[in-house]
C-alpha cells in the first residue's frame, strides 16, 4: 500500500470478526473470559493487551514502515519505556534542543538512576561521534527540534549508531510519518507524542513507539506491560480515527505553514523566523532530502527580543489559541520560555535560542488568509 491508503487500511482487518464492524470497536473491558486456564483468544487482561489498542499499534507500525507498534498513556510514558532499556552507568547522547518534558524526564528522573546524558548540538551530525564511548547505549534525536526547528541528518546519525552498536531513537512528533520515516533511514526506534498530529484533534493524550527488530520489540513490550503506562481503548479509538485523515491534514498544515512563514519573514517587526522550508534555514538541504515537505510548525522572534511584547502578541491573538501542545486541526500559539520550555533553566534554553521573545506556532488547517490576518492584528 502507498502511504495515503495505509493511514486508512494499514495493519487493519477489513471488518471486525464479531459483527462485521468496519471500524475497530472500543473494547471497554479490563479482562477476558477463559475456557480453561490459559484458554483465551489472545487477550487476558487489558494492561497486557486490548483489541482496540492492538489495532492502533498495528496501524501506527504500518505507517512508520515498522513491524511492531506500542501505545502508551502519553508521549513521555513512551520515552520513559525507552529509557528503561538502560541501566545505571549507561550514557545517552541527546540533541540539546528538545522538548522541555523530555529534558525534564532525562535530567530529573533518569540522571538520578545513574544514567548520564550528553546534550549536544547535532546540526552537524558528525559531532555526535565525539561523545560516543563504550558506555554509550542510546542516541536520542528530535528532528525538526522543538522549538528551534533545527534539522538533524537521520541517515548520518544512524550510520554512527550502527558503527558503534548503539541504539538510535528518533522523536518523529513534529514531522509525522507523512513527512519522514526514520526507520527507513536506519533508526531503531521511532517515538511519537500521538497527542499531536497522529490524533490531530486535541482531544487525547497518548504516546507511541515503533520498531522493526523483534528482540527489541519484545523488550519494550515487557516494559510496557510491567510498568503499565498504557492508554485506554477510548483513547486508542480516537487516535485510530485521527490516523485516517493524517495525510490530508498534513498536506494542509504544510501549505498553511509555508504561507504563514513567508508572511512573518516579510514583516518589519519580526527579527527571525525558524521554518525548515527557507533556503537560508540551517541544514535546509537535509529536510529537502529526508522530508516530503516542511511541516506546519514555525517559531519566530520579534525585533528587540522583548518579553512583554511577545506576551502581548500571544494575548491579542483571536484565531490562534494560546495553549500548550500542537498538531491539532486548530492553530495554536505558545511562548516556550514561560510554557513548554519553562522547565529548562534560562541560561540553558537561551544557549539553544529559546529567548524571551520566541513565539512558537502550530499552524492549523483553517483558511490561511484568516490566520495571516490574525497575526497581522496581533503583531501590529
Amino acid at each position: 500500500m502507498k502511504f495515503n491508503t495505509k493511514t486508512i487500511h494499514g495493519g487493519q482487518h477489513n471488518v471486525d470478526p464479531a459483527y462485521g464492524s468496519v471500524m475497530p470497536p472500543i473494547y471497554q473491558t479490563s479482562t477476558y473470559s477463559q475456557t480453561t486456564p490459559g484458554g483465551h483468544k489472545g487477550f487476558q487482561y487489558s494492561r497486557s493487551g486490548n483489541p482496540t489498542r492492538a489495532a492502533l499499534e498495528r496501524a501506527v507500525a504500518s505507517i512508520e514502515n515498522g513491524e511492531f507498534g506500542l501505545a502508551f498513556g502519553s508521549g513521555l510514558a513512551a520515552i520513559d519505556a525507552v529509557m528503561k532499556l538502560l541501566k545505571p552507568g549507561d550514557e545517552v547522547i541527546s540533541t540539546n534542543d528538545l522538548y522541555g518534558g523530555s529534558y525534564r524526564l532525562f535530567t530529573k528522573i533518569f540522571e538520578g538512576f545513574g544514567i548520564k546524558f550528553h546534550f549536544v548540538g547535532m546540526e552537524n551530525a558528525d559531532k555526535i561521534e565525539e561523545y560516543v564511548n563504550d558506555k554509550t547505549k542510546l542516541i536520542w534525536v528530535e528532528t525538526p527540534t522543538n522549538p528551534m526547528m533545527n534539522i538533524i541528518d537521520i541517515k548520518k546519525a544512524a550510520s554512527i549508531a550502527k558503527k558503534h552498536n548503539v541504539l538510535l531513537a528518533v522523536d518523529n512528533t513534529f514531522a509525522t510519518p507523512y513527512l519522514q520515516q526514520p526507520l527507513d533511514m536506519g533508526a531503531d526506534i521511532v517515538m511519537h507524542s500521538a497527542t499531536k498530529y497522529l490524533g490531530g484533534h486535541s482531544d487525547v493524550v497518548m504516546g507511541a513507539l515503533v520498531v522493526k527488530d523483534k528482540t527489541l520489540a519484545e523488550r519494550l513490550y515487557f516494559i510496557q506491560n510491567a510498568s503499565g503506562a498504557i492508554c485506554g481503548p477510548q483513547d486508542c479509538f480516537l487516535v485510530l480515527r485521527g490516523l485516517k485523515t493524517l495525510h490530508i491534514r498534513m498536506q494542509r498544515h504544510c501549505e498553511n505553514g509555508k504561507a504563514v512563514a513567508e508572511f512573518l519573514a516579510n514583516h518589519p517587526k519580526i527579527e527571525k523566523v525558524y521554518w525548515p522550508g527557507f533556503e537560508n534555514h540551517p541544514n535546509h538541504a537535509i529536510p529537502k532530502a529526508q522530508m516530503k515537505d516542511f511541516g506546519g510548525m514555525i517559531s519566530f522572534v520579534t525585533k528587540g527580543n522583548n518579553y512583554e511584547e511577545a506576551i502581548k502578541i500571544v494575548e491579542k491573538l483571536k484565531i490562534f489559541t494560546l495553549a500548550e501542545s500542537l498538531g491539532g486541526v486548530e492553530s495554536l500559539a505558545g511562548h516556550p520560555a514561560s510554557m513548554t520550555h519553562a522547565s529548562i533553566p534560562k541560561e540553558e534554553r537561551e544557549k539553544i535560542g529559546v529567548v524571551d521573545s520566541l513565539i512558537r506556532l502550530s499552524v492549523g488547517i483553517e483558511d490561511v488568509e484568516d490566520l495571516i490576518a490574525d497575526l497581522k492584528q496581533a503583531i501590529g
